[in-house]
């Protein structure tokens, strides 16, 4: 089912209103309304909500227990409510999701997945005004628009690399001393601060994982703990060490790399396969050297 948005869908509250309880309180809503509306005997229901700009799209089935999938016409009140739950899920410059994929089974088990980074599969393929519109009603920082998103909107998709040699390489460490210890001579990060970094270096995304962990150069002692892992967000590489020595000893990264973290207000933009690649070979490259 494929249908404008009106005006006031998602009602009057501000974009972004609801906490995680009122999300979660919308959620529960959300099931309730559609288990009332499911035909006596029903085992599995899934419900799938599109949304960009004032399109928006609903679609229902029920799944047999031999898998087969039959269409449901879902109550008009669920369209409102996953609406409502799109506007009040914003959050600033992150945008809001796009689609939402509602499972719910007999008697009461659910589960709801959202994404906001990747184009739905369209029933219909909305109006090219809707993604400039999505922008205008859900900003978003520029790096946090998927190019997709921006091609369609008429914008400039956001910067990143386009060759591993344009991949800028987090170092944990400034150097070695004599003996091989390690050397760092960086300002401590403000408490308000290091949480968001943290986050940051942390949820970009791993590109290369060994098994196993490194040991602690900062507490030989210890147990070996360190992740053996690179992340990226497209325009940096950085080994997980890094997010592990400030998050364990409070080691702030290069300044260089907290300066770029800065610059994007500490909002991760989306990495696309072809970024992830590019830092897999920029980082198999320098371990070859």
């Amino acid at each position: 089912m494929s249908q404008p948005e009106s005006p006031n869908t998602a009602g009057t509250d501000a974009a972004g209103s609801l906490d995680q309880q009122g999300q979660q309180e919308m959620i529960q809503r959300i099931g309730r309304t559609l288990v009332q509306a499911l035909p006596p005997g029903w085992e599995q229901a899934s419900v799938q909500y599109r949304a960009v700009g004032s399109h928006r799209e609903l679609e229902a089935e029920l799944i047999a227990p031999n898998g087969t999938r039959i269409p449901l016409s879902p109550p008009g009140e669920v369209g409102e409510l996953f609406a409502n739950l799109r506007h009040g899920m914003y959050q600033r410059h992150r945008g809001t999701w796009l689609s939402a994929t509602y499972q719910i089974s007999r008697p009461s088990s659910y589960s709801v997945d959202f994404d906001g980074d990747h184009e739905p599969a369209w029933g219909r393929q909305p109006p090219h005004t809707e993604y400039a519109t999505e922008l205008e009603r859900y900003p978003r920082a520029g790096h946090n628009v998927p190019g997709w998103l921006a091609e369609r909107a008429g914008m400039q998709p956001p910067e990143s690399a386009t060759t591993a040699d344009q991949l800028r390489k987090a170092e944990v460490f400034d150097g070695t001393d004599a003996v091989g210890r390690p050397v760092t001579n960086r300002p401590e990060l403000p408490s308000e601060e290091k949480n968001r970094v943290l986050e940051y270096l942390e949820r970009a995304p791993v590109v290369l994982a060994a098994r196993g962990y490194d040991s602690d150069r900062l507490s030989p002692s210890a147990s070996s703990s360190v992740p053996m892992t690179f992340h990226t967000d497209g325009s940096w590489i950085w080994p997980g060490a890094v997010g592990y020595y400030l998050r364990t000893h409070d080691l702030t990264p290069q300044a260089e790399l907290v300066d770029h973290i800065r610059a994007r207000d500490f909002q991760l933009p989306h990495v696309d396969d072809r970024a992830r690649e590019l830092a897999v070979t920029a980082i198999t490259e320098e371990q070859r050297t």
